[in-house]
């Protein structure tokens, strides 16, 4: 390996290993405590350029993308999300190896729990009181499932308390937490190897919002003539297959969507397994995600969390989370999740050649290609019959629209939190604690609007793709080339269709 290439994995341990399934890495904590940071920073670039033009630009852009995230942004001192993921255990509960080797690495990790929290406690010296606030749950969802008896154990439920006690501590801090547009900018645009001009962004994603309103609305007038589209969502999220019906439910959805994807010759073969389950104990904070099999590991299920509400939240809480898993909006996470988004991306990146292309991921293209899948399976007519999946799609969308908004308001001050909270009720049709958790979700991840600028630059390239290739241009063809790059960053994906890398 280009040891430019494994300087940035030092650099991002966690994603190396869990995203990328270097296993190396498996019981290793890293250090981001200052002065390791610095020095990770200045090993970046130290090595030969790849004699692959693209794929010399895509690692530049990530070394770039670092260089800003632990730079100008400092993310490893504000940000305690950058923490909470290195010390993460749940990365060893995925069959990727035997579970005597996995638990043997869980252990070496634990172990290293100590040290590396007293550099967390060090380096973060900087959070803002919101972003400690909203990031709390997660630092104490780490210790799910510990219990104390042992001495390494107990050396590392201490270590983790020392943590929350910290963010518990900042949590009383200034709530100051915009970036600023030049910075925003940069943490965005750095590595996906383009500029970002925040203001002509924005005015997409309000185009995009009307788009996507308008779409709703029409859906749900063929559902309920006459009816106010807020009240006709209502009724939809309501309508769910309950706790004890949601992987069933997940499971045939998957069947669906993968036979739709290779009827219509959406995408080359998908081979694989993929199983459906609840999230590790740490990550129940998520209603869904994929955990997929990774380029570097040897093969095994990947997973599809779906996760049920704790049963002892009352009604309400329980109702509340099982909206998300409505038969109008399930089918559209269903296809976001697995078939064509992240699973069948999963699959066709164990077969891409070349580390930089199967190792570093451009998120914004990830989110932004699982996003696209949605409204590709809606163009071609996916459940066309029923108008409940046009309205899921939307309804997905506009969420990931207004991120991108309220990221952008944010961060350049345009916008307060409790104008925030409001974008997301009046535009997204969430609920109080439900807006509130997406509107603070921007204070620790300000690039999380990548969803929907990941989709729109696909749509835009699909649509040069279209003219160049003419009565040539298929789905298949477009998606087999601009996969072929793996994960590329957004500025680059132009290079599927034949373009010269810088």
């Amino acid at each position: 390996m280009n040891p430019r290439v494994k300087a940035v994995h030092d650099l991002s341990v966690a994603d190396a290993r869990e995203n990328a399934g270097l296993h190396d890495y498996d019981g290793v904590v890293q250090d981001l405590s200052p002065a390791a940071v610095a020095a990770g920073l200045r090993a970046l670039g130290d090595g030969p350029k790849e004699p692959d033009p693209h794929d010399e630009a895509h690692l530049a852009a990530t070394e770039a993308g670092l260089r800003v995230a632990y730079g100008d942004a400092a993310q490893h001192r504000t940000n305690p999300m950058v923490h909470i993921g290195n010390l993460d255990l749940a990365c060893y509960d995925r069959e990727y190896a035997p579970a005597a080797e996995r638990e043997e690495a869980r252990r070496r990790h634990l172990a290293g729990w100590p040290d590396a929290i007293d550099a967390t406690v060090e380096a973060l010296d900087s959070v803002p009181g919101p972003v400690a606030r909203a990031s709390l749950p997660a630092a104490q969802g780490l210790a799910a499932g510990l219990s104390p008896g042992d001495p390494a154990t107990d050396a590392a439920l201490a270590a983790h308390q020392r943590l929350v006690d910290h963010l518990g501590r900042a949590a009383a801090g200034p709530d100051d937490v915009a970036l600023g547009g030049a910075v925003l900018a940069r943490l965005m645009g750095e590595p996906e190897a383009t500029s970002v001009d925040l203001g002509r962004l924005a005015t997409q994603a309000q185009n995009e919002s009307v788009r996507l309103r308008s779409m709703l609305d029409s859906a749900c007038e063929q559902l309920a003539p006459g009816t106010p589209t807020a009240d006709v969502v209502e009724g939809l999220v309501r309508d769910h297959p309950g706790p004890g019906g949601i992987e069933v439910a997940a499971r045939q959805l998957i069947d669906e969507a993968s036979a739709f994807t290779a009827e219509h010759d959406l995408m080359p073969p998908i081979d694989g397994v993929c199983l459906v389950g609840p999230a590790p104990e740490s990550r129940r904070w998520a209603m869904a995600m994929m955990a997929w099999a990774a380029p570097y590991e040897a093969d095994a299920p990947s997973w599809y969390h779906v996760t049920p509400p704790d049963p002892s939240w009352s009604p309400e809480e329980q109702e509340d989370w099982l909206a998300a898993f409505s038969h109008t909006t399930l089918p559209a996470i269903t296809v976001h999740e697995v078939t064509p988004g992240h699973f069948a991306h999963g699959r066709i990146l164990r077969r891409v050649r070349g580390d930089v292309r199967r190792s570093l991921f451009s998120f914004a293209f990830v989110e932004g290609w699982a996003h696209y899948a949605e409204e590709l399976m809606l163009e071609e007519g996916f459940r066309a019959e029923d108008p409940r999946f046009r309205a899921g799609v939307c309804l997905e969308a506009l969420v990931r629209v207004v991120r991108l908004q309220v990221a952008i308001g944010l961060h350049t001050e345009a916008i307060t939190m409790p104008e925030a909270v409001r974008a997301f009720e009046d535009h997204a049709y969430l609920k109080g604690p439900a807006a509130r958790a997406e509107a603070e979700r921007a204070t620790f991840d300000p690039t999380y609007g990548r969803y929907t600028w990941g989709k729109l630059a696909i749509l835009a390239l699909r649509d040069e793709a279209q003219a160049a290739w003419g009565r040539r241009y298929s789905h298949r063809r477009f998606h087999e080339a601009l996969l072929a790059l793996g994960s590329p960053p957004l500025g680059l994906i132009g290079n599927a269709l034949g373009e010269q890398a810088p």
